[in-house]
Formats: structure tokens, C-alpha cells, sequence
């Protein structure tokens, strides 16, 4: 599903112009995108968490050559599910 299939169905479901929905939805990304920046997490209850999470450098191998190449220390953006949205991605299991 795309930013614009997403926009269409909130803008069907909710009487908005798909043009307003499409600037709060990119207001929103905006927002989340800053926190992360920023190094803060982000909680939406029964969603899930955004969070920034730093890598230590470390050696790995080229695949195809098997040479050790090395890995620079970074930061990498990660989302954990909520166990609500885990149980319904699992129809309606617990998780």
C-alpha cells in the first residue's frame, strides 16, 4: 500500500479532500521523522514504538569474495510491534 492508497482510503472513510489528508499524513511522517532525528522514541499505544538504536562497528564478510570488510559505528531506526497489533496480524491470537 502506498502514502496516495493510504490517503484515499482515510479521505473515503472520513469525508476529508484527499488533498488535506495527504498534508496531515506528511505532517505526521514529518514528525516522526524529526523525533527519530532527535535520538527520542516514539509510543503509539496499540501500535507499536520508533526508536533510534546505535551500532557498534564490527568486521563482516563480502559475501561473494569472503574478504573482511569493516562495518562503521551508526545509528539505525527501528520499530517494535505492539502485542495488539501482533495478536490482530495473527488473527486475532494471542502474542
Amino acid at each position: 500500500m502506498t502514502k496516495k492508497d493510504i490517503a484515499g482510503e482515510i479521505a473515503r472513510r472520513t469525508g476529508l479532500t484527499q488533498v488535506d489528508v495527504t498534508i496531515v499524513f506528511e505532517r505526521l511522517l514529518e514528525n516522526i521523522v524529526k523525533t527519530l532525528v532527535d535520538g527520542r522514541r516514539i509510543e503509539i499505544r496499540g501500535f507499536g514504538r520508533f526508536k533510534v538504536v546505535e551500532r557498534k562497528a564490527r568486521m563482516a564478510r563480502n559475501p561473494m569474495s569472503g574478504a573482511a570488510v569493516e562495518v562503521a559505528a551508526g545509528v539505525k531506526a527501528k520499530f517494535v510491534a505492539s502485542r495488539e497489533l501482533m495478536g490482530k496480524v495473527n488473527g486475532g491470537k494471542q502474542y
